[in-house]
């Protein structure tokens, strides 16, 4: 499914550089879900931006789902995130002039799908999140939880490969973070591949994979027994 090999990355700070990743290799199977840990300025969020094409390495090998990953154009990128990542942010990333359903028709709309089937296929995600109710309020009239469900709809909507999620509890309080948990482990089970940055020790430890980066370098990459969310909810 995805595969690095030394994988470095640096940036220009004045007269000099900072190196954050440092020759890392990395392999996720299909169906894995795995956590990347890591104190601030370990390097986690620019690896996920970078599996994310949203960053690019100075060297090293990226391949995804067979594909090689490198010296894109941004329309190309762009092109390649559409098909096959699915993205959940700690801060929702809704856009708030749009209701909950044209949010989560937004990929679809990118992939040139007929408004029609956009709608559809934006409801069955939407009730695949228990939102369907929801589908025409405005993320402000939304509570984080439900802007959440939101997100990974959208997420959803174009049924990527792989889901990237980036502290995607981060800015809910405990009930509704196990709850978002219990969801995105239920994807999991359904098959989907789910690479999560936290720093949450209990939410790494809902994953079934733990990878703890530190300066730039994969410390540790262990499998763990996981602990379900539904436990908690």
């Amino acid at each position: 499914m995805l595969k690095i090999n030394q994988l470095n990355k640096s940036y220009p700070i004045g007269d000099s550089s900072l190196h954050v990743l440092k020759g890392i290799d990395l392999a996720v199977e299909e169906g894995e879900m795995v956590a990347i840990m890591g104190s601030s300025g370990s390097g986690k969020s620019t690896l996920l931006n970078i599996i994310g094409m949203l960053d690019e390495a100075d060297s090293g090998e990226y391949i995804l789902d067979g594909l090689p990953i490198s010296n894109l154009t941004e329309k190309k990128a762009a092109v390649y995130r559409n098909k096959f990542l699915g993205f959940i942010f700690q801060s929702f990333n809704l856009i708030n002039y749009k209701n909950a359903a044209e949010n989560v028709a937004l990929p679809l709309y990118y992939q040139g799908i007929k408004r029609k089937e956009r709608q559809e296929m934006a409801m069955f995600h939407l009730g695949k999140v228990g939102l369907a109710d929801w589908a025409g309020h405005l993320p402000k009239e939304l509570s984080g939880g439900q802007k959440q469900r939101v997100a990974i709809a959208r997420a959803l909507a174009a049924d990527p490969k792989l889901l990237l999620a980036d502290e995607p509890t981060g800015a809910l309080d405990t009930k509704t973070s196990h709850e978002i948990m219990a969801f995105i482990q239920q994807l999991n089970d359904e098959g989907k591949t789910i690479l999560m940055v936290t720093h949450e020790e209990d939410i790494a430890n809902m994953c079934k994979r733990i990878i703890r980066l530190k300066d730039g370098v994969i410390m540790e990459d262990v499998k763990v027994k996981q602990d379900r969310a539904s436990q908690y909810v």
